[in-house]
């Protein structure tokens, strides 16, 4: 059944770096600042979650049960994600990992959408394509367009990871516009 048109939004942003200085943590957090009207983001810290160990599947870690309740109580999530060795990077992975061992599957049927920030000039394009190829499995629905793949990254923000690029900041509303929209027509 699809939300109302004009239902409020609630959406988990999750960043995959740690690092405080983080271009995606900066862009997680500009989006964040710029949600649409009937769209809100909530920033989801990935750095108390373990790495994943399929012993601790029959009593998991407070910070993985803190991740599952955060996306069972959001009606999407926004992965933002850097591009290491032409893939995504392992908290972002790790987080994807210990998502699917919820036992009450929350993220099946789940809208999502995805971006990220990278030194490289394709930005995060191969990272979101590995993404996108995890994202299947889960049986979450990513938004298609726009894609945001925010390259050559140290030239698009300032000292403090504040995104200046205004073309990063156009396709980042139109994909936050589209996921609202999304969410609302099949979630």
């Amino acid at each position: 059944m699809s939300m109302s048109p004009n239902a409020p939004v609630r959406v988990l942003g999750i960043a995959g770096s740690l690092r405080a200085g983080s271009y995606n943590r900066g862009t997680l957090r500009y989006a964040q600042s710029v949600a649409p009207e009937g769209l809100s983001i909530d920033i989801f810290d990935l750095k108390p979650v373990p790495l994943y160990d399929a012993d601790l599947d029959a009593n998991p870690p407070a910070g993985v049960k803190a991740l599952w309740q955060a996306v069972a109580d959001h009606h999407a999530i926004l992965f933002v994600t850097p591009e290491y060795n032409f893939s995504m990077a392992a908290p972002m992975k790790n987080a994807i990992d210990w998502i699917s061992r919820d036992p009450a599957k929350p993220f099946l049927g789940k809208p999502c959408a995805m971006m990220g920030a990278s030194r490289g000039l394709l930005g995060t394009a191969r990272a979101q394509f590995h993404l996108r190829q995890s994202l299947v499995i889960l049986d979450m629905h990513p938004v298609n367009v726009p894609q945001v793949y925010i390259g050559s990254a140290p030239d698009k923000f300032d000292k403090d990871s504040n995104l200046t690029d205004q073309a990063s900041k156009d396709f980042i509303a139109q994909l936050l516009v589209a996921l609202r929209d999304w969410t609302r027509k099949i979630g």
